[in-house]
């Protein structure tokens, strides 16, 4: 009789496993961030990256069809000259794997930046605000907090980086068939160079993957261990801006071997992603770099010594007090 004075019910649904907790922690980080104004302007610049490759395609083959009808003349030049110029000099916007490859590495720029405003809105106000506790004073584990906050990171990476690469894509799957069925489209039509199909597809879901997995484990740990936006941003630029500066110094200056390079994790993040687009190591720019299983080796390390740490700093979280 009490309990039904009280408005107590007893519950009427399935109980699940700890590990469905996960989306309901990153969608509530993303409701947070997605509230913020600062996101929105952080992403409408970060697109604007994409917006040029996307327009620039089309802006290409204007100007070739202008130079072949005749409609534009330069001087005496032959217009199928010009027309193979200007491919050669745009050739990052025919959708080869050196289109999706500059796109990653300069949107990754902008990615930082996201990231490093946001790390504290994701997740270090949760140690300023004690909000772990609250967490973790419900049945999940910890690792189910931690989980959820690299999906909510992993989810913001891919907004800004897959998704608009995938758009890519099917830009060029629209103007010709073959560039989604042919996986020898570039070397059999003599377009460039570097599979296409369903090879490069599954490229730019690797990159997309390898930046996903090592930022937001790496974020994560940041956050956790600065909490707030100025240390948090203090501690990325060390990371992905000095010790990258350090690391072209040592090689390209004081000659040092391309091991070296492995103190930059941006490079290594490249590196891995290159490989998944298909490159071959000799053509990777700026050489010397160090070969792909190093860097592969080198970001597995910072993301083990992350999550160990994260796993020190989640049980050090006093849930009574």
């Amino acid at each position: 009789m009490g309990l039904k004075l009280l408005h107590y019910r007893s519950w009427q649904g399935t109980f699940r496993s700890g590990i469905w907790s996960v989306w309901p922690i990153a969608r509530v980080a993303l409701a947070t961030l997605l509230k913020r104004r600062m996101f929105w302007v952080l992403y409408a610049f970060g697109m604007l990256l994409f917006l040029m490759f996307f327009f620039g395609s089309f802006l290409l083959d204007w100007i070739e069809g202008q130079v072949a009808e005749g409609a534009v003349k330069i001087g005496q030049i032959d217009p199928n000259r010009v027309s193979r110029s200007l491919r050669n000099v745009i050739r990052i916007l025919n959708g080869s794997q050196d289109t999706f490859a500059y796109f990653f590495v300069y949107q990754g720029g902008m990615v930082m930046n996201v990231l490093a405003f946001t790390g504290s809105l994701l997740v270090g106000g949760d140690f300023v605000r004690r909000s772990v506790t609250f967490y973790l004073a419900k049945p999940i584990h910890r690792w189910h907090y931690i989980l959820g906050k690299c999906l909510a990171i992993g989810i913001v990476i891919n907004l800004m980086t897959t998704l608009p690469a995938l758009l890519l894509y099917g830009q060029n799957v629209m103007g010709d068939w073959q560039y989604l069925l042919n996986v020898n489209y570039f070397t059999e039509g003599n377009l460039g160079r570097g599979p296409a199909g369903w090879r490069l597809l599954l490229g730019i879901f690797g990159f997309g993957a390898v930046l996903t997995v090592c930022l937001s484990i790496i974020l994560t740990a940041v956050s956790a261990w600065m909490r707030r936006t100025l240390p948090i941003i203090m501690v990325w630029v060390t990371i992905f801006v000095f010790l990258r500066m350090l690391s072209e110094m040592l090689v390209e200056r004081l000659q040092y071997g391309p091991v070296w390079r492995l103190l930059d994790l941006w490079n290594s993040m490249c590196l891995l992603g290159f490989a998944c687009l298909g490159f071959e190591e000799k053509q990777i720019w700026p050489s010397p770099q160090p070969p792909y299983w190093q860097a592969a080796l080198s970001l597995a390390a910072v993301c083990v010594v992350s999550v160990i740490y994260l796993d020190r700093r989640m049980r050090n979280v006093e849930i009574v007090s």
